[in-house]
């Protein structure tokens, strides 16, 4: 089956609506308005039920087939923006300074309404679809409040799947992997405080600024010189913070950054290597160092059975050799992870095309990509949940 003649009819229709959602773009938690534009919609489509709130500002549609026996089908889309300048200069550029569309989630959010319209039109399956908008997928583990909102047994979802875009890979092309696809991120602050002084008279001091600068390097031997060269690990330093005057060396100096890891023990085995590295800078200085080392986002792990089922669906939409099914993981987080913890899965890359990449102020979500997007939902909700 190539891409759905419906869907391709409805390219524009769910262009426009990505380009409106892409004009007000809201983060985190506060995605009222998109919310509000995604209950209206499924309203509109005739969804059995449409429940609000669910995680916070998640809406979950609920669309019930010929027939309302059999197993329910969850299908996930991510509705928050990013606290970036855009700078595409489109005509439907977002509207708020500060804020954009800079992953893609107005298109993720449009394709699943695109794939719900047809499916509340058609409804050729058993069971049921879940639609699930969620909010907070940048950073504020949205995810994980749908899932303990009681969003897998409150509408008895058995299986539930994801889709992502993925600037570089062609439009009508498709990637996944099972196993980890998707890294398990953790954030550390640490801060060390010395004796400030003046600049002149170092000798005086405990300089936090050198003791911090000697920690930036050290960390890195973490992924060079701890972890097996096999295995994945990223430790990057993304804030250093110390002093206010030229000729004042400060008191405390904090840095800050991100590790990800594709396994829970090397996980662990960064931590406590970061732990190991502060306490021996702390000795070597006579400063004294703190770290608060948090853990985010588990692996994205995709169930192996799943996996070949949504590869199989995808190569129905776009032809096999258009399907990559054994692509390298990203590093990158993903909150998804939380609802394949819950239930069984998969999450799969659609191409967006030679765009800019994610998070990048330049970026912008590839229309053309809709059709691929839309069939590949409707495909995969028709045939997991076959009449």
């Amino acid at each position: 089956m190539p891409v759905l003649n419906r869907a391709a009819e409805m390219q524009e229709e769910i262009a426009g609506w990505r380009r409106h959602l892409h004009q007000s773009p809201e983060l985190g938690f506060d995605v009222f308005e998109t919310a509000a534009f995604v209950e209206e919609k499924l309203k509109a489509f005739g969804c059995d039920d449409v429940v609000t709130g669910l995680g916070k500002t998640g809406v979950v549609g609920l669309i019930r087939g010929r027939r309302g026996d059999g197993a329910t089908v969850g299908l996930r889309a991510d509705m928050d923006a990013l606290p970036i300048n855009e700078i595409t200069g489109k005509p439907y550029a977002s509207t708020v300074p500060g804020k954009m569309h800079a992953c893609g989630h107005d298109g993720h959010v449009a394709m699943l309404l695109g794939a719900a319209k047809y499916l509340a039109e058609t409804r050729n399956f058993s069971g049921a679809v879940a639609v699930i908008f969620q909010p907070a997928e940048e950073g504020g583990g949205g995810g994980n409040e749908m899932v303990k909102d009681g969003l897998m047994d409150r509408f008895g979802i058995h299986k539930v799947f994801g889709m992502h875009n993925m600037p570089g890979l062609p439009v009508g092309q498709f990637a996944i992997r099972p196993g980890a696809v998707m890294a398990a991120t953790a954030e550390f602050t640490i801060t060390v405080r010395g004796r400030g002084g003046h600049a002149a008279m170092p000798n005086g001091t405990i300089d936090p600024i050198v003791a911090a600068s000697q920690l930036v390097g050290a960390l890195q031997t973490i992924a060079s010189r701890t972890v097996d060269p096999i295995e994945s690990v990223v430790v990057s330093v993304t804030k250093f913070h110390a002093g206010d005057a030229y000729n004042v060396i400060p008191e405390t100096a904090e840095i800050a950054g991100t590790v990800r890891t594709l396994k829970k023990e090397i996980a662990k085995t960064a931590q406590q290597r970061m732990r190991d590295i502060c306490v021996g800078i702390a000795a070597a200085f006579g400063a004294t160092i703190d770290v608060q080392y948090n853990d985010n986002y588990p692996v994205t792990f995709n169930h192996p059975e799943e996996t070949v089922f949504a590869g199989d669906i995808a190569a129905t939409v776009a032809g096999d050799a258009q399907v990559h099914r054994e692509i390298q993981p990203l590093m990158g987080g993903e909150d998804f992870s939380y609802m394949l913890e819950a239930r069984p899965g998969a999450f799969i890359f659609v191409g967006n095309g030679p765009s800019a990449g994610l998070h990048h102020p330049a970026y912008d979500f590839n229309d053309e990509a809709i059709p691929h997007g839309v069939s590949y939902w409707v495909k995969l909700a028709e045939t997991a949940l076959a009449a």
